[in-house]
């Protein structure tokens, strides 16, 4: 059996590999910087919501679920709705008034179902954890329930760390900012969504197409 050194060891290197993943700019970035403009907890609360989505992959992983994420069909399908779901997010982000951040309720509410939405339809997000995360799950799995535990922990306590940055760093300078550029993240954010969405569906309706 390995040692707890190892699996400190094997920690590290997941929170390194989870720290480039969730510091990429995507689909949960753009929501977490449009709701961190009305609330600072925003990005605590989008972190939940991907965990939620997250844990129980991690065990499904455990019991073989990689394969079957790995799948053409599965991927087609995955790419297809989560890009008709991106586009729609990213319409209603370009429909955001920038007076609403005055208002805040409008923007604040739904961080957690937001983190769960950009999560599930990034069919990035699956394709990751059925390569990458899969290859760290099985590691973690050699320390039985214990490491399987810790890698989650410690991949959360990464999305959770960053998110909450994010979303503290963009409600803190709020101040400074004029309704132009609030209109300009807004368009940032949404052309993020609309962008990652549109091209999503193209590689979805490209698999299917291949198949």
């Amino acid at each position: 059996m390995e040692g707890s050194g190892s699996l400190i060891a094997l920690l590290f290197t997941v929170t390194a590999i989870s720290l480039t993943g969730v510091m990429a700019p995507g689909p949960v970035t753009a929501v977490t910087v449009t709701k961190g403009m009305a609330r600072k907890e925003a990005g605590a609360l989008i972190a939940v919501g991907h965990g939620i989505v997250e844990v129980p992959v991690i065990l499904l992983i455990g019991f073989g679920f990689a394969a079957f994420m790995g799948v053409p069909v599965v991927k087609a399908v995955i790419g297809i709705l989560g890009g008709v779901v991106l586009v729609w997010m990213g319409v209603g982000i370009l429909r955001t008034r920038p007076q609403a951040f005055e208002e805040r309720r409008e923007v604040a509410r739904g961080c957690i179902l937001a983190g769960l939405t950009t999560t599930v339809a990034n069919p990035y997000w699956f394709v990751w954890w059925a390569t990458i995360g899969a290859a760290l799950v099985a590691s973690a799995g050699t320390w039985g329930v214990v490491g399987l535990a810790a890698f989650a922990m410690t991949h959360w306590l990464c999305d959770l760390g960053w998110l909450s940055f994010l979303s503290w760093g963009v409600f803190t300078s709020r101040r400074l900012w004029t309704s132009v550029i609030y209109r300009g993240i807004l368009v940032a954010s949404g052309a993020v969504l609309l962008g990652f969405g549109a091209y999503f569906l193209a590689t979805g309706v490209g698999q299917v197409w291949a198949l």
